[in-house]
Formats: C-alpha cells, structure tokens, sequence
C-alpha cells in the first residue's frame, strides 16, 4: 500500500504500524471509525484486510483530508472522510469500532513550532477524557475502542476508561529495548464488558545491537505500507 505524506510536518510512525498490527488480531467489522486519521493509513489498512467493514475517518487538519483522500483513490479503497473537530462533529450514525493513535503529549513537553505537528501531537488538541466521552456516546452497545497511547499515563487511562464504562479486554505494552521501561501501551477496550483484562506479552522493539527484532521486522513487512513525501 502506498500512503502519501507531506514533506513538511506530522508523518506516521511505528507507533502506528504497531498498532495496526494489535487492531489486526481483533474481528473488526460493522462501521469503523478512525479518529484523527492524518494521512489516511489505519483506515486504509483497515479497508485492505477486514471484508466486513464499512470504514470512515475524521480528521481537523485540512491538508491531511487531501492526502487521506487522494490515498484512498491511489489504493482504490472506499472511505468515508469528515472534516472537522471529532468532538464536535455530529456522526449520522453509530459504530462498532473507534481506533486512533491520539495526540497524548503533555503541554509541559517541549512543543514544536510547526502548528500541524504540534496539532498531531499534543493531547491539548484532543483531550484522552474528551475522547472517551465522545466515543461512549457515538459507539454502538457493546462498542469497542482501540488505541495507543504513553506508557507512563496508564493510570489516568484506565481511570478514564472507568468514569465512561469501558472495561480493558487487551493490552499489550511496548518497549524499546528490553531492560528499558515501557514507552507506549496499546488497549482494547469494550463498552459493558465482563471480561478479565487479558495482558499480552510485551512487544520490544530494538534488540543489543540497536537493530529491529525479528518479530518487528515480521510487523512491517506483513502491514506492506510504502510512503511516498510530496505536497498536494
């Protein structure tokens, strides 16, 4: 697959390509729903590999509703955009799956000047408890959302995931190296679930010698994403 960036600005990253490969172990289908979808590519994978799934995106950035949309034609995959503010956005409909690599960065990291990076990144641009209230409300009875988001905020998440009745069914926590603290969790949580938190084993990125592990190297090539920096 091949996804479009611009040369200037936020572009995906492994995070991304790492929570792809956790969303694909879960039979998503119905309406899908990507929140803050950049240039397009979760939705896009998501149309690629899940049959049974009507996939739509919502982005606020103006120029990453260009690339999502000229990579949907690129790849021939039919998704459904929405320009504006997820938190204020009115959706026709309900859904059976959120997924999103939100902006979790704390205002007290040092920000970039570059208004389309820092609208990417930092969690003032898309509150984590804004997030989940929305979600509970626009997702289907027994809904489910899948996320990554920093390791080190893992109270608050599950705190949240608590007030907007959500119950973690899976979790998989992500390490750079493996004597080195954990830098990203990715979850699966499900509105008025029963089920007993299942943890899964942790996914290290970097081996010694400070190349990818095999198991990381096995992640990129099977997702197959090639991209390509111009402007629109």
């Amino acid at each position: 697959m091949i996804i479009y960036q611009p040369n200037q600005g936020y572009c995906y990253n492994s995070d991304t390509i790492f929570l792809y490969d956790f969303i694909s172990r879960f039979p998503l289908k119905g309406d899908v729903l990507d929140v803050g979808t950049g240039s397009g590519i979760l939705a896009l994978l998501i149309a690629r590999d899940f049959e049974y799934v009507n996939v739509s995106a919502v982005e606020m950035q103006k120029h990453f509703i260009e690339f999502a949309h000229r990579n949907s034609i690129v790849n021939r995959k039919d998704i459904a955009l929405y320009f504006g503010d997820f938190l204020h956005i009115s959706f026709e409909k309900k859904f059976d799956f959120l997924v999103s690599n939100p902006p979790f960065y704390h205002e007290n990291v040092l920000r970039s000047k570059d208004r389309r990076v820092d609208i990417a990144r930092y969690s003032r641009h898309l509150p984590f408890e804004g997030f989940l209230q929305k979600a509970n409300r626009i997702l289907k009875p027994k809904g489910g959302v899948i996320f990554c988001y920093d390791a080190k905020q893992i109270q608050d998440i599950i705190y949240y995931l608590t007030c907007y009745k959500f119950r973690i069914e899976k979790m998989r926590f992500v390490h750079p190296y493996k004597n080195k603290a954990a830098s990203l969790v990715m979850i699966y949580a499900k509105k008025g679930s029963k089920s007993l938190l299942q943890t899964m084993e942790p996914l290290i990125v970097f081996n010694d010698s400070g190349k990818y592990r095999k198991e990381i190297e096995k992640i990129f090539e099977r997702v197959g994403v090639h991209s390509i920096k111009c402007e629109i």
